[in-house]
This record gives structure tokens, C-alpha cells and sequence, in this order.
């Protein structure tokens, strides 16, 4: 059974649902404001003769029309960063503010990292950890030429992170870009799907809870975290809030994102989550023409 039939009962239009998912994406970029302006960067473009249209959410994310926008000279200055459309929809949910100290519990290879520190204005603390050391070269690559100053890298299993080299003290707002099994991918990755299986999806809940959990209890009362993967499983959305929403203090939120989406589901499965749940964000590819996605916003100490 094709992964993807399994969502049948979740999507109102299923066949165009399918037709998205078989669908090359089209490229994007984010522009960076640490280094250029919208209008620099996309008067660059311009100038390189690269078709561009800004998504209508936000005016620093835009689908270019060639699939090789690290070609390009403002690409290469570092004013342009390739990232998927709803990719940007983490970092923006957060609405991190310069001088604050931020968290990104999973940030390899460092897109979501790289447009934290833009909102930030490269300015505060910004703390990009992640358990995969190889993947962390990419990061550091990425921070680099983009002219991000203000982000501490760390290696840490991000379920057990440690407040310890940082003072102690908890985070204004923290980021969980969860692992997970990337079925909302399938448009960049056609063999994402390859080697699905249940297990999987049980065994990633797992790994999803913990690192939420720890993102809840390092994070300040009254302060912000974002949840969010690029997969359709209940059991790794709704499923891993409505377990940290019973284990630790906190509560979930609008996300704020003027985006089209459905809200989250509230059963599934012979399961039935909380209904607060129904705050989050389910993102199909047929919506805007995008990857999959989900987001959740939740405030601490509620």
C-alpha cells in the first residue's frame, strides 16, 4: 500500500492531494536580510534575468525559475538562501526578537537556524544544537556565508540538553524542527518514501516527544515554543503534542501564520487527542504548491 493512502479519511481532496504530491517542487529561496534588502536581492535577480514571485504570506520567500539558484551571483554573496517555502514557517511562527536567547533543539543543516538569526537581527543568543555531528558542518558552512554572528553551536542529544554552558538559564523561545519520516518531502526527495514503515513512525514519536519535552522545560514561563515536521503522521503531530500537553506545563496557541492550512486533527486511529490540538497547522502540498508540513505553536508555564 502506497504511505500515502493512509491519509485518504484526512484530505477533502484527495486526487489533487496526489497530483501535488507527484509533482516536482518548484524552487525557492529565502532572502536573507543579514547581508540585503528584498529589494537588493531581488533587484539582483532581476539584473541575472531570474524570474522571481514572492509567496503571499511573506514577502522574503519566493520561487525563482531556475533549479539552480546557488548559481546565481546573489546567491553566491550570500543575500539569497535555497529553502522551501514551508520550510520558512517555523522560524516565522516563532517570531524570535533581536537580543533574545533562542533555542533551535534540531538545526542542522541551519535554514531555520540562519532565518532565526535574520529575525533576530543577528543579535542575542541563538543556540543551534543538533545530535547528528556530521550534519553540523553544514550548519557552520551555512552561518558562514550568510554572516550570521550570533549563534553558538552544540552537539548535544537534544531530549537531555544541558542548560549548564549557557548559564543555566532557560530560553525566551525555542525551536523543535523535528526528525521525523519526511513524508512531506516526497515532492524534493521522490524516494522519501522508499523503506516506510509503521515501526518507523512509532519509533520517531518517540525521539519527537522527548525533544518537545525538553524544548517545554527549557524554555521561560510565559515563553515560546514552535513544533513542526514535514510529515502527514497524526502519530508524530498531534500525537506528540497531545502527550507533551499531558506531561508538561504548557498549552497550545494560534500559530499566526496567514497561510492555507486545515487545523489539526483531533482522532485518528482509535485515538483521540487533545482538542486543543486543533490550533495547529496541517499544510497539504495541493494548497499553495508546496511540500507538506505541520506547525504548532504552544507558550510555556500557561
Amino acid at each position: 500500500m502506497d504511505p500515502l493512502d493512509r491519509y485518504r479519511p484526512l484530505v477533502d481532496d484527495f486526487e489533487a492531494f496526489l497530483d501535488a504530491c507527484r509533482r516536482p517542487l518548484p524552487s525557492a529561496v529565502r532572502v536573507n536580510t543579514i547581508k540585503a534588502s528584498v529589494e537588493r536581492a531581488t533587484a539582483a535577480l532581476d539584473a541575472e534575468g531570474v524570474g522571481w514571485e514572492q509567496a503571499a504570506w511573506n514577502d522574503r520567500v519566493m520561487t525563482v525559475d531556475t533549479d539552480r539558484p546557488g548559481n546565481t551571483w546573489p546567491y553566491y554573496h550570500g543575500w539569497l538562501h535555497g529553502q522551501e517555502e514551508v520550510s520558512a514557517l517555523p522560524a516565522t511562527a516563532l517570531s524570535p526578537e533581536p537580543g533574545e536567547r533562542v533555542w533551535d533543539a534540531c538545526a542542522a543543516p541551519g535554514s531555520k537556524t540562519t532565518h532565526l538569526a535574520a529575525l533576530m537581527d543577528d543579535r542575542g543568543l541563538l543556540v543551534a544544537n543538533d545530535s547528528n555531528l556530521g550534519r553540523l558542518s553544514a550548519l557552520r558552512s551555512n552561518a558562514e556565508r550568510l554572516g550570521v554572528t550570533n549563534v553558538a553551536v552544540t552537539n548535544q542529544d537534544a531530549r537531555n540538553f544541558s542548560l549548564k554552558p549557557f548559564g543555566g538559564r532557560e530560553f525566551d523561545r525555542a525551536l523543535v524542527d523535528a526528525p521525523c519520516s519526511c513524508e512531506g518531502t516526497i515532492r524534493k526527495n521522490p524516494d522519501a518514501l522508499d523503506g516506510w514503515t509503521m515501526d518507523h513512525v512509532r519509533g520517531v514519536a518517540g525521539v519527537q516527544k522527548g525533544i518537545l519535552r525538553r524544548a517545554v522545560q527549557a524554555t521561560r514561563a510565559g515563553g515560546t515554543v514552535v513544533y513542526s515536521t514535514c510529515t502527514f503522521a497524526p502519530e508524530e503531530n498531534e500525537g506528540v503534542l497531545d502527550h507533551v500537553l499531558r506531561e508538561e506545563d504548557c498549552r497550545l496557541v494560534d500559530h499566526g501564520l496567514d497561510v492555507d492550512c486545515i487545523p489539526g486533527v483531533t482522532e485518528w486511529d482509535g485515538e483521540t487527542y487533545d482538542d486543543s490540538v486543533r490550533k495547529a497547522a496541517r499544510i497539504y502540498p495541493h494548497f499553495q504548491d508546496t511540500g507538506g508540513f505541520f506547525v504548532a505553536k504552544l507558550e510555556v508555564g500557561a
